[in-house]
């Protein structure tokens, strides 16, 4: 068992521990259930005392967004010196672990969904004039993996916590950027402003972070890199130039681009020459991307290097080369993902992308 609390425990006299499940930079966070509504939830309850003291502020603060992608403040109870946050539970895996556990980077029209749901949940803290500043993958919630059925921004509770935490480190204070995980795991998708001037971040800061992680989903790598090596490269705004993959497919290139660019334009040095929230949702709306089904199947024959069939649980599956998005070009045994669409003969694969085990 993890951290101060075991199954069984009963906080407020209404929630009842059932698990550990993970752990951040600054809490822990247990599977518990609300006994009054026999709802499970998620209990969070921070790591040291110095984090207590600012619990319930941050609570507060959490419970003023309210957002279908946002995962919702539900109740906040204080036993002795103990705090303890009470949170939508969201029955999934965080970003990365959703999204790019079988493959290293998503098809467009894949990270344009992504996108969208991100700055509607940004967006919807914005307007309540809520700033995250801890915006990264592991603080993205999403459930059904590939079809997407919930993407959530979470911890907008411990925006205020993680706020000192990262001016602690990006100023060398006692817990520096070296030692604070907090802050280690944020460094990739934060913004020049938040490393050079914290105490001055605004909404601005969200929306940087957002064109870094949605670049990251698209290209498959962080664009600045990580650790301590990637400050020089933030500041200077020195991003990594785009795979190649990316547009050389013309089938992929329109969308791709317009993903690039707007995740780009998130990325301005300037904190005023980055769009606005509501900017970035009229702009993913307008996106060309599908939310159809995602299925598995292998590759199980390849001719002329062109063409071929998936078999898949479904049965058989056509496809052609150009439909397929990456770097290397399947071949005969390669485990895939794929939507699957009506076709003379047999069912068509598109978009279609080689995933790991």
């Amino acid at each position: 068992m993890n951290g101060p609390l075991k199954p069984l425990d009963l906080i407020g006299g209404r929630y009842e521990v059932d698990h550990y499940m993970a752990e951040g930079g600054m809490q822990y966070v247990y599977l518990a259930k609300d006994t009054l509504t026999n709802r499970q939830v998620a209990l969070k309850t921070p790591k040291n005392s110095s984090a207590e003291k600012r619990f319930r502020r941050s609570a507060i603060v959490a419970a003023k967004v309210n957002h279908p992608n946002v995962a919702k403040t539900l109740d906040y109870v204080r036993e002795g010196e103990a705090r303890y946050l009470i949170e939508e539970l969201i029955a999934g895996e965080d970003l990365s672990r959703a999204l790019l556990k079988r493959t290293k980077f998503l098809d467009p029209y894949l990270a344009a969904r992504v996108f969208h749901h991100l700055a509607k949940g940004i967006a919807a803290a914005h307007h309540v004039d809520v700033v995250h500043r801890d915006l990264k993958p592991s603080n993205v919630m999403v459930s059904g993996g590939y079809d997407m059925h919930e993407v959530k921004v979470t911890d907008f509770g411990i925006a205020k916590l993680a706020k000192e935490e990262l001016e602690e480190a990006a100023e060398g204070g006692p817990n520096t950027m070296s030692m604070s995980q907090t802050a280690v795991g944020a460094l990739p998708y934060m913004a020049p402003e938040a490393i050079e001037t914290p105490k001055e971040v605004t909404t601005a800061a969200d929306i940087w972070s957002l064109g870094a992680m949605m670049f990251h989903m698209l290209a498959g790598e962080t664009p600045f890199g990580s650790g301590l090596r990637a400050v020089k490269k933030i500041t200077a705004v020195e991003i990594a130039p785009p795979p190649r993959f990316l547009t050389e497919n013309p089938q992929f290139a329109a969308l791709a681009k317009q993903v690039l660019e707007l995740s780009l334009s998130c990325m301005k040095r300037e904190p005023d020459e980055r769009p606005r929230a509501d900017a970035l949702v009229e702009q993913c709306g307008a996106l060309c991307y599908n939310s159809e089904l995602r299925i598995f199947g292998t590759v199980r024959r390849m001719d002329y290097g062109k063409y071929g069939f998936i078999n898949s649980d479904g049965g058989d599956v056509f496809f052609h080369i150009d439909s397929f998005y990456g770097p290397d070009r399947p071949k005969v045994g390669d485990r895939v993902m794929f939507s699957r669409y009506p076709g003379g003969g047999a069912p068509r694969a598109y978009p279609m992308v080689k995933v790991g085990p």
